[in-house]
């Protein structure tokens, strides 16, 4: 029995549902998800694996303009991941207008294996469907084309399906058992993070970066320390609240997520520090595990 394996990666406008399709197709929630653009920053991957195939998918951020060097540096983890895979998934949905043609042109040239999922069909009508479909053929005619609902798990067996029939023989990458290359701390920060994007609003969780500065194990209870690092002095008010009440609240919430991803009590602290202009700063971005190209 020959074994096939390649990786698979995800790729698409911000807020189309590229996160809940991959949370999908592994089986387990990996990538975090929010009513909210801009919501991946970072590529993860989710790795599932049968007994002839393993299948490493990668959620990469979602494609946009850049506005700081932060959105650089996630448009380059997007393009490394294309450049890396065995097979592009493109989710898209009804109505949007896919603006990016320098993507759509590296895609051609590629000559990489491309599904595009035409994701929330569940929202649309049948005409507007068809329409969809016949106009992704015109812009990529080689690729297969699959409509699907990944909130409701809509046809997303038949997008598996389809990544099998394209996966390359090879061994696997990584042991049957592991689920993703992230380690405990990055899910730690990626569960905060979610919290901040659902409670605060605006610009704040935009400008805030996430990270974990200790994590003690006791007999009884985990202790984690976290920084929560924004660019202004106002964003460190508003995360704060009014007599502490907005971070209480946030902790709270994450704190209730944390111990089911965990499986254990844990005691959380939250601190807020400025660092100026974090997301133009290639030192700072460096240094929170964002590849930049200075050039």
């Amino acid at each position: 029995m020959n074994h096939r394996a390649g990786f698979v990666s995800i790729i698409g406008s911000p807020n189309v549902g590229k996160s809940t399709l991959m949370n999908v197709l592994v089986g387990e929630k990996l990538s975090i998800i929010t009513h909210k653009a801009q919501t991946t920053r970072h590529r993860i991957m989710g790795i599932f694996s049968g007994d002839d195939f393993q299948v490493v998918y990668s959620d990469t951020p979602g494609i946009l303009k850049p506005h700081y060097m932060l959105h650089k540096a996630m448009l380059s983890s997007v393009y490394a991941s294309i450049a890396d895979a065995d097979i592009i998934l493109l989710v898209t949905e009804i109505g949007e207008n896919f603006a990016h043609e320098e993507v759509l042109a590296n895609l051609r040239a590629s000559g990489t294996p491309v599904i595009v999922v035409i994701n929330k069909v569940d929202l649309a009508q049948q005409p507007d469907v068809e329409q969809a479909i016949e106009k992704w053929k015109g812009l990529l005619e080689k690729a297969d084309i699959i409509a699907v609902s990944a909130l409701h798990c809509f046809n997303t067996a038949l997008v598996f399906d389809t990544i099998l029939k394209h996966l390359p023989e090879s061994p696997e990458y990584y042991p049957k058992e592991e689920l993703t290359d992230r380690s405990q701390r990055f899910f730690i920060s990626e569960i905060i993070r979610e919290k901040i994007l659902l409670n605060f609003s605006q610009e704040i969780p935009y400008s805030v970066e996430v990270v974990v500065d200790s994590f003690k194990e006791e007999e009884k209870l985990t202790r984690i320390s976290v920084f929560l690092f924004v660019a202004r002095e106002s964003q460190k008010a508003i995360i704060l609240g009014h007599q502490g009440k907005a971070i209480k609240k946030l902790g709270i919430a994450a704190r209730k997520d944390i111990e089911a991803f965990l499986e254990k009590h844990i005691f959380l602290e939250l601190n807020v520090k400025i660092r100026k202009d974090w997301r133009d700063d290639p030192r700072e971005l460096k240094r929170f595990g964002y590849s930049i190209d200075e050039n």
